[in-house]
This record gives structure tokens, sequence and C-alpha cells, in this order.
């Protein structure tokens, strides 16, 4: 067969694939993010009351937390130097050892899908939990059943561990079906990494440094199982103690300890 003829019949051939959609020339449609909220804290004083709300009190929220997380009180939380400071001290405060303090977004800025990104260094020592998590914007809200997830955890007992997770009524910890998985950063303690949850109407990705290291599919068989179509806001807090921060005790002389925040920013 001469070269003409071959041309000939491979463009036929190319022909009878595209129009069977078997090939396109056609390239994928890239997704493209738009930056729809952040906080870069580039100012110094209190956590911006545009963007962050408080979560306050020392009732040991589920998980018999040691810490009291105060309101607007500059010693646990406020920006400084380009970065938020989460800040946990050993001090005494109405009824507990330790205050710290939890901020969300809730009510000021809830997202439905799109990418959530926080860079920051955490704290190290036994005791300390650091989390940036999310919980579904529902009031009432109800725990697990709409919704959680843990784009970051670390307890100190376990340096250099970090865990990705969800939380819903059919998957949980409490009832021993959680999902979750664990990647070694070995210098969180020293360096700052970016924190990352991608999710959309199938799926939940979690990465650190935009290497995913935990997926959960939507599985399509009712909200016991993917609530994560609710709207969600954002939680920064650093606890003290508690169920799985305090398994293997709270070091006396470490404190106090804080959780950086470089920035902030969603994407959708």
């Amino acid at each position: 067969m001469n070269k003409k003829a071959i041309l000939i019949v491979s463009s036929v051939m190319v022909f009878l694939l595209m129009t069977a959609g078997i090939v396109s020339f056609c390239p994928k449609p890239v997704k493209t993010w738009k930056l729809v909220w952040n906080d870069e804290f580039n100012y110094t004083g209190l956590p911006d009351s545009s963007k962050w709300s408080y979560d306050a009190g020392g009732n040991g929220w589920g998980n018999h937390e040691l810490e009291f997380y105060t309101s607007k009180r500059d010693e646990n939380a406020r920006v400084e130097n380009g970065n938020l400071v989460i800040e946990a001290r050993k001090e005494k405060w109405q009824n507990n050892d330790y205050t710290s303090a939890r901020l969300v977004t809730k009510g000021k800025a809830d997202w439905q899908y799109g990418k959530i990104e926080v860079r920051a260094r955490l704290p190290r020592g036994f005791g300390t939990w650091p989390a940036i998590w999310t919980l579904a914007s529902k009031d009432p809200m109800k725990w697990p059943d709409d919704g959680e997830i843990d784009i970051m955890e670390h307890v100190g007992f376990h340096q250099g561990y970090i865990h990705g997770s969800v939380h819903c009524k059919k998957y949980n910890h409490r009832i021993h079906t959680q999902k979750t998985d664990t990647v070694v950063v070995k210098d969180c303690s020293e360096k700052f990494h970016v924190y990352g949850l991608e999710w959309s109407a199938d799926s939940i990705k979690i990465a650190v440094d935009g290497n995913v290291y935990f997926r959960f599919a939507n599985e399509h068989s009712g909200y016991d199982a993917w609530p994560f179509d609710n709207k969600i806001h954002l939680l920064l807090n650093l606890a003290v103690g508690g169920d799985w921060g305090g398994t293997k005790g709270i070091a006396q002389d470490i404190w106090p300890q804080r959780m950086e925040v470089d920035y902030v920013r969603v994407y959708q």
C-alpha cells in the first residue's frame, strides 16, 4: 500500500472513531477556581469581626476538652506579623484550667461546594489538639447527621500525623464506622503547610500542599451517608486534652502553644 492510500485509510478511520465518540480532538474543559472569600491577615489586632465569630464556653464541647474558649480576647486569638494566632494558655478561667479560642465563619460566610485552603503552622506537645474543619450551617444543626468535614486534625501525642475525616450518621467514630485517613508531615510544627478541601455533589477530597490523601465519594444511598449538600462554614480552633487529644495525658511544661494561620482562601 502506497503512502497516499495509507493516509486515506487513516483519515477514514479517525473520522469513524470521532463519529463514534471514541476519539475527540476537542480538549476537555479545564476547571477554573474563582476566589470568593478570604482572609490574608494583613492587619493587627482581633480577628476581623466581619468575617469571624467566636464559639465561647468551657463545657467540654462534647469531647471532655479542658479549655475555656474565650471571645474577643487577644491573649487567645489575635492577628500579628501577618498571621492569625490561636493560642492555648495554661491559666484559670471560670472552672477551667486552660484558655483558647474557636473561630467560626457561620452566618458571615457559608458555602455549598468549592475549595478551601488554609496555610498553617501547628502546635506541638501532649495535650494539644488543633483543628481546621467544617460543620453544616443548619440551625439547629444535629451532629453527626448534618455532616462534619475535618480538613486537618493533629494530636500532640502523635506528632507529625495529619488526619482528614468525614462524619455523618452512617459514618462516624462513635459507631466505629468513621471514614478517615492520615498523612505524615514531619515538620508541621516548624513550617507552614496548606491544608485543603475540595468538595462537590459527588466527592470530598482532602489534601496537604495539594497532595490528596483522603477521598470520600457520594454513594447516593441517602442523607445518612451524604449530608454534604448542606451549606457549611469553617471552624479554626486549638483544643486542650479531650477524649482524643488527652488520650496520652497533658504535658505541663509546654504552654502556651499556638496554631498560626497565614491565610484562609475559599474558591468556587
